[in-house]
C-alpha cells in the first residue's frame, strides 16, 4: 500500500520542479501540485499531465486521487 510520501515522490519523479503535497490514508490521497508546466493548459490537461507522471500506478497502487493543480505566482 503507498504512502502520501510514495505519490509524492511518484509524481515529482514524472514532473521534475513541480512542488508537490500529498496526504492520504494509503487508500485515498489529496495531492496539491504547483508547476510551471501547467501554464496555458486547461485543468483537464493539467490532470492529465499528473496522471502521465504517474503512468500503471493509478491502475496498480493509487486507488482514489484527489488533484488541485496551480501555475506559480
Amino acid at each position: 500500500m503507498p504512502t502520501p510520501d510514495d505519490v509524492k515522490r511518484f509524481i515529482e519523479a514524472g514532473m521534475p520542479g513541480a512542488r508537490v503535497s500529498v496526504i492520504g490514508d494509503g487508500h485515498h490521497f489529496e495531492a496539491e501540485i504547483v508547476s510551471s508546466a501547467f501554464a496555458d493548459k486547461s485543468l483537464v490537461e493539467q490532470h492529465q499531465m499528473v496522471y502521465r507522471a504517474l503512468g500503471d500506478k493509478m491502475k496498480q497502487e493509487i486507488h482514489a486521487l484527489s488533484l488541485r493543480t496551480k501555475v506559480p505566482e
